[in-house]
């Protein structure tokens, strides 16, 4: 096991790395920005060090300063979160050249996984489904049209190394697609500095399904259900459920089973998430997270495992300590993302929060690192936490969403709370007849009426 672990990230994610590591008796370090050196991990941490201004790319993205912080302190593995460096394969391959563990997966997996085009034919070879498309880059637009002739219309134009919606267009028609083309790869090479770009069949109203797996890297892997994250704005999750409303448990030990069985044969080590969109009863892979995901707690609420527990011992060099049948999945899990934005316009609101006061009781958690006088920098995302309630059941874990949201109190900044209050009360969202298109209509009829 580690005798200590650098945590190269922030905000919430880095207090529940830290508290992990903790109770397995492992020594931590924080490393911040200047704009983070009165964050809850910095003050809970053994240890802490600055690594640069603000800016991410002159702190958190800066390489050269984390092994600077890792040989400071004696740091024998670090930790990536999410986000950040967490994909950066060339990190990993870093760390591993100086003797210093990487928790997650290897270098190569990160690299195959990230390269969109070849995560595609990497899972197809696998055996997991995957939306009729390019089978590589598409590199004009005669080619492109080729494409979408052979596939029907509507078609998706993504960009091979994006994420998180970025470098992502959607033509309609022939007439459309020179546009959305060029559009995507302009995009692309701003965002990724790649503009490589592949083509999908577009699916009218699907809804996004995510399979969390774990494995050893010596040929055991598990899955631990599915999440149903399809209520989005803008390609970015909003709110994340498990299991899914949608599912029926053949679906779901049908699916499941097919990506461990993957997993185990690509003998990955640690968590993973494969991502699908669903549609009239099929799946469609769209991408693997070769990270720890920001809706892991919804996993962990159902299963009761701590997924970063088991990314630590993994890396570490020890095989799973569950097998599929030891895996239960028991009542039902809802997280909410809790920004520092103006509800309705999703402005940034960064500033000093002047009262904190979160639920609590049964089944509830909060992962936060904020707190009552601490100031949300302008320099980051606006996640600034995640409220995970659990019940016996959907009905039960709706009712328990709604009486916490009505109890969290964060003064002196916009939120994203009254959002949730409302969709807590949505007859859609209480049936769980949405899809990954729902929420922007449902924000656009709002603006509307008002």
């Amino acid at each position: 096991m580690f005798s200590k672990i650098l945590i190269a990230n922030r905000g919430e994610i880095a207090l529940r790395i830290l508290r992990a590591a903790k109770e397995l008796g492992i020594a931590t370090v924080a490393v911040h920005s200047t704009a983070d050196a009165d964050a809850m991990h910095v003050r809970l941490a053994d240890e802490s060090v600055c690594i640069g201004p603000p800016l991410a790319r002159d702190s958190y993205l800066n390489i050269p300063n984390l092994m600077a912080a890792c040989e400071i302190t004696g740091a024998d593995a670090v930790h990536p979160g999410y986000g950040f460096l967490s994909e950066k394969a060339r990190f990993a391959e870093i760390l591993e050249a100086h003797k210093i563990g990487f928790i997650g997966p290897s270098s190569e997996h990160i690299r195959i996984m990230g390269d969109k085009i070849e995560a595609k034919q990497t899972v197809k070879r696998l055996g997991i489904p995957v939306v009729s498309g390019s089978d590589d880059g598409v590199t004009d637009v005669k080619e492109a049209k080729r494409i979408g002739a052979e596939i029907g219309y509507p078609v998706l134009i993504k960009a091979a190394a994006g994420g998180g919606g970025r470098g992502m267009k959607v033509a309609k028609s022939e007439d459309d697609l020179e546009e959305a083309f060029h559009s995507a790869r302009s995009e692309a090479r701003n965002a990724f500095g790649d503009d490589a770009v592949y083509m999908e069949k577009y699916l009218e109203k699907p809804r996004h399904i995510e399979i969390q797996v774990l494995g050893d890297g010596q040929g055991n892997a598990v899955h631990l259900g599915e999440r149903d994250c399809s209520l989005q704005r803008r390609h970015q999750k909003v709110l994340e459920e498990a299991t899914s409303p949608a599912l029926n448990d053949e679906q779901r030990n049908r699916i499941g089973g097919l990506v461990a069985k993957a997993m185990a044969e690509l003998k990955y080590s640690g968590v993973g998430t494969i991502e699908f969109l669903y549609e009239n009863g099929e799946f469609y892979f769209i991408e693997m997270n070769t990270r720890l995901q920001v809706e892991h707690p919804v996993t962990e609420m159902i299963t009761r495992i701590d997924l970063v527990n088991e990314q630590i011992r993994i890396a570490s060099g020890a095989e799973l300590s569950m097998k599929q049948e030891n895996i239960h999945l028991s009542g039902h899990a809802i997280e909410c993302r809790i920004n520092a934005e103006h509800p309705r316009t999703f402005a940034p609101s960064p500033g000093k929060i002047t009262y904190y006061h979160p639920p609590g009781g049964l089944g509830v958690r909060v992962d936060s690192g904020v707190y009552a006088g601490y100031s949300i920098p302008p320099n980051y995302d606006s996640l600034i936490g995640k409220l995970i309630v659990h019940g016996r059941n959907r009905v039960e874990c709706m009712m328990r969403l709604r009486r916490c949201l009505d109890e969290f109190v964060i003064d002196g900044i916009e939120t994203t709370i009254p959002l949730f209050r409302d969709l807590v009360d949505n007859q859609d969202i209480a049936n769980g007849m949405y899809d990954i298109h729902w929420l922007e209509k449902y924000l656009a009829n709002k603006s509307a009426d008002e």
